[in-house]
């Protein structure tokens, strides 16, 4: 069947919209890789835009980002409010360099104050690529639909071996007991994940120990892995 002059028209102005998103995706990526360049060691922060400060998870990030900052590390988030909000200030208080990468939403991700260094996105997927390629260690708050897709985006890599193993740290052993119990029931029960697997990250409700533990990974020769916690 021949189009005709409408649907020739449509082709066009398709190809034509198709051919500027893909200049647009180029151009993040291009800024994405310029302005991280020299970022140096780095951990992500990971965690809900609706947690507010009053909550102990925040105070547990804001905590964690300083001890990083004060570790040398330079401490990324997605830039929002919530457990984003709490890294990037714990950071910039202890004297450390705060970087946040929005992405534009029409709600919940406004950028926070504490950022030292603002990078802001259109798509989810080119902000999921600096994560990963600039970060030493993810460390996961508790959160919704968008941490845990950035959680298994990394695990899937990891385990994939499209990227260099990296340490993934999930914070409060109650609020990912349920997803730990799925994934052991479920997933190892029926073949689809190795044991082996769920020993990409690790379980922790004391952020205390996370600098150093992911010091001691890189200090490492085989770098093993984690245990799951009892």
């Amino acid at each position: 069947m021949i189009p005709d002059d409408n649907g020739r028209q449509y082709v066009i102005e398709t190809l034509a919209e198709d051919s500027w998103r893909m200049f647009r995706i180029l151009g993040e990526f291009a800024l994405g890789f310029e302005e991280m360049a020299n970022v140096g060691k780095a951990v992500t922060i990971f965690g809900s835009a609706r947690l507010r400060s009053d909550d102990p998870y925040y105070r547990k990030a804001e905590k964690l980002a300083g001890d990083l900052a004060r570790q040398g590390y330079v401490v990324v988030t997605g830039g929002g409010p919530g457990i984003m909000e709490a890294g990037n200030k714990g950071a910039l208080e202890a004297g450390g360099r705060s970087i946040g990468l929005n992405v534009d939403l029409p709600h919940e991700q406004s950028p926070n104050a504490y950022q030292t260094d603002e990078i802001k996105f259109r798509y989810f997927f080119v902000r999921k690529v600096m994560l990963v390629k600039y970060s030493n260690a993810f460390v996961v708050f508790p959160g919704g639909f968008g941490t845990i897709d950035e959680l298994f985006e990394a695990l899937t890599l990891v385990q994939t071996k499209k990227v260099t193993p990296f340490p993934v740290f999930l914070v409060g052993v109650e609020y990912w007991r349920g997803l730990v119990q799925w994934l052991q029931g479920t997933l190892v029960r029926s073949g689809t994940v190795s044991e082996e697997d769920l020993h990409l990250f690790k379980v922790v409700d004391d952020v205390s120990g996370i600098g150093r533990e992911i010091d001691d990974y890189y200090a490492s020769s085989d770098r093993a892995g984690f245990t799951l916690p009892e």
